[in-house]
Parts: structure tokens; sequence; C-alpha cells
């Protein structure tokens, strides 16, 4: 039998993604403790009443130093995310941060050289991973050979311009593709493990994003080429009609072996439904739409009171792993760091025209 323990968890920032990890977190049997931080000290507040923590606080350090605290998520905003995640490494402390690990590669370094120096555990929540059966048991047919060798893939994104310009009010640097695109450079990147991208060729198209007041693409076009010769096609266009019905993820993703294929289809068209009243938006508070796929909604879907889905598989995951020691497929820091090269590649290929060859250049 695993050895098992009780655990207190800090949730840092109290947003949407983090008040979902704080009641997940609650609801975890070996949780018995758990601090929230937000900047804003009355959305920690907030939180805290909401999922009912122990404690609150607008300093990130105050939580994360409680002695009740054996481990750290950091849900803040994408741009925020190094200080609490170093002091948390600091006092030895596990974390799980959101997706990407930082919105720059020395940013990323940082973090890496201080969990390895310290031998602190650091995983980054590209919780596609976990969004249900369907890329596990992608992963687990290619280890089993069944596809023979991966030669190619695709996959693309669509998602509405609300969900756009809500990401780029809340920091212009976190594009679609740095901040959406990247989950499905990490699951390529993962699938295809023990390859890396050497090269990218990129095109995007400015339209509505622009006409609001953000230099940014509404579509941008992707070719990878790997180690081993995958060559793979990644698209994201974040500036779909408003009203949109996904609330969240629109995706195809198709993996091509010498043997085999794999085809995933998660645009939801097949769970399709149509209210006069209007269905809430998981991510904007102040977006209806009549049109809706039902199951779409990015973080996963409220449903009889739980939440079901990616952010709470993941949680779990995480939480289970750092009770009994079992394994999880949490991305790793390094791996974290070849993705965030890789969405930094595909936006520099787009932005001058030119082919990309990685590794970047520091």
């Amino acid at each position: 039998m695993a050895q098992r323990r009780q655990l207190g968890i800090a949730v840092v920032g109290s947003g949407r993604i983090g008040s979902l990890r704080a009641r997940q977190a609650m609801e975890h049997p070996a949780v018995n403790f758990v601090a929230v931080s937000d900047l804003d000290g009355g959305n920690a507040q907030k939180l805290s009443g909401k999922v009912g923590a122990q404690f609150h606080s607008a300093s990130n350090l105050e939580v994360i130093s409680r002695p009740e605290v054996d481990a750290v998520i950091v849900s803040t905003s994408e741009g925020e995310h190094l200080e609490p995640v170093l002091q948390a490494i600091d006092l030895g402390k596990p974390v799980l941060v959101e997706k990407p690990i930082a919105l720059s590669l020395a940013d990323a370094d940082r973090i890496i050289a201080a969990a390895e120096k310290k031998g602190v555990e650091v995983r980054v929540g590209y919780s596609r991973r976990y969004k249900d059966l369907r890329y596990l048991l992608a992963k687990e047919q290619i280890l089993q050979g069944r596809l023979g060798t991966v030669i190619g893939a695709a996959a693309r994104v669509y998602n509405n311009r609300s969900n756009g310009l809500a990401i780029l009010r809340r920091n212009p640097q976190a594009t679609p593709v740095v901040d959406a695109l990247t989950y499905y450079v990490d699951l390529m990147n993962w699938l295809l493990e023990g390859a890396t991208p050497v090269e990218i060729y990129a095109r995007g198209q400015k339209g509505v994003l622009k006409q609001a007041g953000y230099e940014v693409d509404d579509v941008n076009w992707a070719i990878i080429t790997y180690s081993n010769g995958a060559v793979v096609n990644l698209g994201v266009s974040y500036a779909l009609p408003e009203k949109y019905p996904a609330l969240g993820h629109a995706t195809r993703f198709e993996i091509l072996g010498t043997e085999g294929v794999i085809l995933l289809d998660g645009d939801h068209t097949d769970q399709l439904m149509y209210t006069e009243k209007g269905i809430p938006h998981v991510y904007l508070p102040d977006h209806n739409v009549n049109m809706v796929f039902l199951s779409s909604g990015t973080p996963g879907d409220w449903a009889l009171g739980e939440l079901w889905g990616a952010i709470a598989n993941e949680t779990r995951a995480w939480l289970d792993h750092l009770v009994t020691g079992k394994k999880c497929v949490l991305t790793t820091p390094r791996e974290a760091r070849l993705t965030l090269e890789t969405t930094l590649g595909i936006q520099l290929a787009a932005e001058t025209g030119k082919i990309v060859r990685l590794p970047l250049s520091s």
C-alpha cells in the first residue's frame, strides 16, 4: 500500500480557475486545510467564503508560508506566475502552476533552475491531457505501438472573440497562440515524446482583434517539423463570432502513424441545445448564448452541483499523486518550457514571415 498523508493546500489567485481548483481541493478526502489569496483581498475573501477555506489573505506569500500548507496551486494571470512559484519552491513546497509556465523563456528557466536546485516538484496545468479519456487513450495506443511510427499529426482549436478579448484584456502578451494553441503544442510534444520541434513555418492574418486595439492575429496556422522527421500542422482562431455556440475549445485532433490513425473530434456538434432562456458561460459572467454545444467548456462543465472534466480530473490526479505517490502525467517544467519555446517560435514565424528554427537563440 502506498503511504497516504493529509495535505494543506494554498491556492494563489482567486479568479475563475483558482476558484475551481480551490473547490476541488476542498472536496478531496486527503485535504484538511485550504488557504486562498489574491492581490485583491476582496476576491480572496469572497472565494474563502464560497468554498469554506480556513484562511485567506491579500498576501500571496502569507498563504504560501502558512505552516499548515504542504503544496501550492498558482492560478494567477499568465504574467504573474514567477514570484509565487519561486516563493513556494524556496519554502520546499510542491507547486501546480497554470499554463503557460511563464511568458518568457528567461522566467521559465528561473523556475526550472530553482526547482532543480531545491529538489522541489513543479507541475504545469496543461489540462487538455486530462480533458477526458481521449488523449490518455491516444497516448496509450502510441505507447503500445499500435500506430507504428508517428509520422504526422494535426490539431486546430476555435473559440469566440469574446474569449479572445477577455484574455487579451487580462494580459496582451497572452495571445491565442501562447495562451490557447499552447495546449495542443503540449499534447503534440507529449504524444511525440522522444522527438522535439526543430523547424516552424507559420502564417497569420489580423482582423477583429486588431480592430479592438490588439496587434494580434485572428487566425494562425503553423507547420512544425520534429527531430525525427514527423510533420505537425497546428491552427488557432479565437476570433469566431461572439455567439459561436462552443463554450470553450472546439477542436479537431489527428495522429497519423505508419500502421494506424487516431481521429479525435472535439467540436461537440453532436451535443447541441437551443434554449430561449440562454445558458451562462463558464469564463464570461455576462456572456449568454441561446445555442450551445454541451460539454464544450474548456475547464469542464457543471452538472448536478459538480464540476466534470479537465480541471477536476487534473486537480484530483495531482492531489492523488502528492498523497500516495501515485504516478501522474501532468506536464513537467522542462516539457512546459519546450512548449513555451515552440509557441513563441510559431508567433515569431507568423510575425516575420520567416522559417524559425529551434532552439530559439537566447
